[in-house]
């Protein structure tokens, strides 16, 4: 933590805050090590303290070793103003992506007689998590191990006539009982038509013989989220069926043999994307090639088109390339990626092949 926290501080000086607030969940997080759901940081050049209320200061002691634990109640006027009048603070950095409105004015509010500069930041916590420490990966890496076994562990129970919900609690049930924290996020099960949904809820559809069933799901471990897509076909695949898996397939692996550190989003995206659009499944595919993922499942670095941010060694991101088709269903196929020594290194180690 002591070493996130001097990053963080250069940050600082760079942007000329005397100080951040800092309330985003993760963030908070990957700054202080607190897990509890409720709190706020202020850090300045000198200073960490950590603000919650009774029901986690004991666990703040405990987690936050780097950080003064102040217990508070009431509104920022309560506890803020004298802390950032005492810590001299005058430009005050703040979760811009995360401080609501009606936060926004009540911190303003808290303190207004100081005259402080509130300076909404949009992403220097979140680029300082894009590229991540060894034991980040390796969180990670223990997080789609269990999301690898998960998806073993259903290939050999799904039948044709389980519903998507049902297929659904195999793998959130495995990942539960071999340890995991729980879900990384709503686990998507789409069946037949349902499939040319990326983001399809799992439902009370049944599954049957001979169409695609796309399996997105991921399991969280120490904190850390896995994220992971596999399309498959209980039964004989018609002709369509084995095209498009193909098409995906293909498009995923040159991405992943293509994708190097210094290379922007854009660029990545763009290797998977020429595949499908020179296919003639262009319009097909409409989301991005990939996301960053840590202790958040859609973080830094985007891996899309327009994306100028620049690829390091230590990011940790998807390769999904898809192919949707109304009315018959779609395929998606994701792995997860860290960049070691200029290129990816694949975490996801579930088989690929798209039958029982």
């Amino acid at each position: 933590m002591s070493q996130r926290l001097a990053r963080l501080r250069s940050k600082l000086a760079e942007k000329q805050y005397d100080g951040m607030l800092v309330s985003q969940a993760e963030n908070r997080r990957y700054l202080s090590d607190f897990t509890g759901s409720a709190g706020y940081l202020l850090i300045t050049q000198e200073a960490a303290v950590l603000f919650t209320d009774f029901r986690y200061t004991e666990q703040a002691g405990l987690q936050a070793k780097d950080f003064t634990v102040q217990q508070v109640s009431g509104g920022f006027e309560n506890w803020l103003t004298a802390t950032v009048r005492d810590l001299n603070v005058k430009r005050l950095a703040f979760d811009a992506l995360h401080v609501t409105y009606a936060t926004h004015q009540a911190i303003k509010k808290a303190l207004g007689e100081l005259e402080v500069e509130l300076a909404p930041d949009e992403q220097t916590v979140e680029l300082l998590r894009a590229v991540k420490e060894p034991s980040e990966v390796a969180a990670i890496e223990k997080a789609q191990g269990l999301t690898d076994g998960a998806y073993h562990h259903l290939m050999g129970v799904v039948r044709p006539g389980m519903t998507e919900v049902q297929v659904a609690w195999e793998l959130e049930k495995f990942i539960r009982e071999n340890g995991g924290d729980g879900l990384a996020f709503d686990t998507i099960v789409a069946a037949g038509p349902n499939a040319a949904r990326p983001h399809h809820r799992a439902g009370e559809t049944p599954i049957r013989e001979g169409e695609p069933i796309v399996l997105d799901f991921g399991a969280k471990a120490d904190g850390y989220c896995a994220d992971m897509t596999r399309t498959i076909c209980l039964g004989p695949q018609d002709d369509q069926f084995k095209r498009v898996y193909d098409l995906v397939l293909g498009a995923q692996l040159t991405a992943e043999a293509l994708i190097k550190s210094g290379i922007t989003g854009e660029e990545a995206d763009s290797y998977a994307r020429k595949v499908i659009d020179d296919a003639g499944f262009g319009d097909n595919f409409g989301h991005s090639l990939g996301h960053g993922i840590g202790l958040y499942v859609h973080e830094y670095p985007h891996v899309a088109k327009r994306a100028k941010n620049v690829l390091e060694d230590g990011m940790v991101f998807s390769v999904e390339p898809g192919i949707y088709i109304s009315g018959w269903g779609g395929v998606r196929i994701e792995d997860l990626v860290v960049l070691e020594n200029g290129k990816p290194r694949v975490l996801t180690k579930a088989s690929k092949l798209a039958t029982d």
